[in-house]
């Protein structure tokens, strides 16, 4: 298994539902299955986002049979809590100008060939460079006051057992949540990681991690996974190798059945641009629509932490020394289905905290997320019902 908030929200109408009904995500608790979460960085602080109704539940499946709370709220990795910034939290003016003000610094990627003289595409490199951002307090997750649960089963390396996601998921299930019996204390759970499906393993949909996936849903969760990032690759033709999109790609445990499965498109462009060349396409190997919805998945600025963190001081060593040593915010721009999924996990949290009659009923969710959702106009395999309109979500009930 593998693994901007400030111009994506807007993409998923989450700066709309917030002035229009303040879909905020208070008292919304979320899991996120990942890598950590950066307990330090300023994004987490405003609202208290690991603290409060997650304060007790976080755990560390890494290196032991027996979770832990230690290392939960540590990222070596960096993707765990890139993932869980752009579900919750934020750098509103009472973080920016308070006693503790912090200093933004956004950092994006720039891709550049090695040779200015030929610009060959295959010859290309990547540097970070420091990208500005007008105002500050629109780095802020679609659910910016959803609390957070740091469930870490990857490690420094990225690597990750599928036992140990399992065991996640059946702690949220078994010992959260006790069964499903309300009231729930943990209402859904981020995955935005996966492994490559081999039907040699198990049937489509059915493998263990899937499996558990579908039971939790069952118990009241809501689960949101990513599709992965394995749809465009090379097939040989009669004239040689040509690159392409690859239909039937979907990672587990997207195939679950009951999972809400995400997709990736333009962070600010989606109708213009359409599905991301990499993001995962359907169908299922047994022949189920997949993806279920796409979102923002390009470029998408959020926290920095553990390696995205040591390559934006690497980019920027003297200037992060002279400027801001210790007051910093760091914010670092990352691409993929990972960043896709938790915009649709922070748009059910924004939606179950106006609607709350709706929490602990996923698959009721589910439908009305799906069916209010805005066609991009592409192939049903390719983005699924379309992408994700919290506005139109909220307005249908």
């Amino acid at each position: 298994m593998r693994v901007l908030i400030d111009r994506s929200a807007s993409t998923v109408k989450a700066d709309a539902a917030r002035r229009s009904y303040d879909a905020s995500g208070t008292d919304v608790v979320w899991a996120v299955i990942d890598s950590g979460i950066d307990a330090n960085h300023p994004h987490f602080k405003a609202f208290n986002t690991l603290g409060g109704l997650a304060a007790e539940l976080h755990r560390d499946f890494t290196g032991s049979d027996k979770p832990t709370v230690k290392g939960a709220l540590k990222d070596e990795l960096g993707h765990g809590t890139h993932v869980a910034g752009i579900i919750a939290g934020g750098l509103l003016n009472a973080v920016l100008r308070g006693t503790s003000r912090y200093t933004p610094f956004v950092g994006r990627r720039v891709s550049t060939a090695r040779n200015p003289n030929t610009l060959d595409f295959r010859d290309e490199t990547e540097r970070i460079e420091e990208r500005t951002v007008a105002q500050p307090e629109r780095l802020t997750g679609v659910a910016p006051r959803c609390q957070l649960v740091s469930l870490k089963v990857l490690d420094a390396k990225g690597d990750v057992r599928s036992t140990d996601v399992i065991r996640a998921l059946e702690y949220v299930r078994k010992e959260v949540n006790g069964h499903g019996k309300p009231p729930l204390r943990i209402h859904g759970v981020n995955l935005s990681l996966g492994y490559d499906y081999n039907a040699k393993w198990f049937a489509c949909g059915q493998s263990p991690i899937c499996v558990e996936v579908d039971r939790l849903v069952r118990s009241g969760v809501v689960v949101v996974i990513a599709a992965g990032n394995t749809g465009y690759g090379e097939l040989k033709s009669r004239e040689g190798d040509t690159s392409t999109g690859l239909s039937l790609t979907i990672n587990d445990p997207g195939n679950a059945e009951m999972a809400i499965t995400v997709g990736s498109t333009h962070r600010d462009s989606p109708y213009t641009y359409g599905v991301s060349f990499f993001s995962s396409k359907g169908p299922t190997g047994d022949g189920r629509l997949k993806p279920d919805l796409v979102a923002p998945g390009e470029r998408i600025t959020s926290c920095a932490a553990g390696k995205n963190l040591a390559l934006l001081q690497d980019a920027s060593r003297l200037e992060w020394r002279k400027r801001w040593p210790r007051n910093a915010a760091p914010y670092i721009d990352a691409s993929g289905t990972s960043m896709a999924a938790p915009h649709v996990s922070g748009a059910i949290a924004a939606f179950l905290s106006i609607r709350r009659e709706f929490i602990g009923r996923p698959e009721e969710i589910k439908r009305i997320f799906l069916q209010n959702a805005t066609s991009l106009g592409r192939e049903r395999y390719f983005e699924g019902r379309g992408l994700v309109d919290l506005m139109r979500a909220i307005s249908a009930v």
